[in-house]
């Protein structure tokens, strides 16, 4: 446990660019991000992409315009994913209600276009969040909440390293129905060794010819753990 008589208020996260070996990521530009936005997400195939979001859905361009809008006037800091690859705009993340008295942040509205999905960009973006959240503004709580029906972001939140830690009943209402929101969370504790097996992972060494991994993050993972509590 940390000593925390002396902690102070952390930064409230703002708009950052943070760059990796297969992704860079941008602060959310209307003008520049919008349409590629759109474009990455499928066009009018952005509604099933986003299924589990509690937004209605979109009848086009103009609505998701007006409800990025309306998240960011909200507080959330609307980040976007480009493939450095092909330059393209591929998806998003939103660091969302920041508690900067008690150094806790939420990373959410997650959307990985078809381009992005299970490929090493969409772990390496994780990672580069999560980083900038606990290294360079010192949080302490790090959280990943979903729709407890969504099975794949549930696993993919302890692929990357958070902890599940309960179901909140009838936590709020998404698209004229109830949800169940299971929370998940990493604590600054965990970082270190968290950031190694991201750091592994995304390590050159851990891909074949072909682009496939060698080893699992999960494994990485458990297996510095094993080292550290030695």
């Amino acid at each position: 446990m940390h000593d925390l008589k002396h902690w102070t208020a952390r930064p409230a996260p703002a708009p950052v660019v943070l760059e990796g070996r297969f992704v860079r990521i941008e602060p959310y530009e209307r003008e520049k991000h919008l349409q590629a936005l759109w474009d990455g997400f499928g066009g009018m195939a952005i509604n099933p992409l986003l299924k589990y979001f509690a937004q209605n859905d979109f009848s086009g361009i103009e609505d998701f315009d007006a409800w990025l809008a309306s998240v960011q006037k909200g507080g959330w800091v609307t980040e976007v994913f480009r493939d450095k690859a092909t330059g393209k705009v591929v998806g998003m993340a939103n660091y969302m209600r920041p508690d900067p008295a008690n150094g806790v942040v939420e990373i959410g509205g997650i959307a990985h276009g078809p381009d992005m999905a299970r490929s090493p960009l969409s772990t390496e973006g994780q990672y580069l969040l999560a980083r900038h959240a606990f290294e360079d503004l010192g949080y302490r709580r790090y959280e990943w909440k979903c729709n407890n029906l969504n099975e794949a972001s549930k696993r993919t939140a302890q692929r990357l390293g958070f902890s599940f830690e309960g179901v909140f009943r009838q936590h709020m209402l998404s698209k004229g129905q109830n949800r169940d929101t299971a929370w998940f969370s990493i604590i600054d504790s965990e970082w270190p060794v968290t950031a190694k097996a991201f750091e592994a992972w995304l390590s050159p060494d851990n891909f074949d010819a072909a682009g496939n991994q060698k080893r699992r993050l999960e494994d990485i993972r458990a297996e510095l753990k094993r080292e550290d509590a030695r």
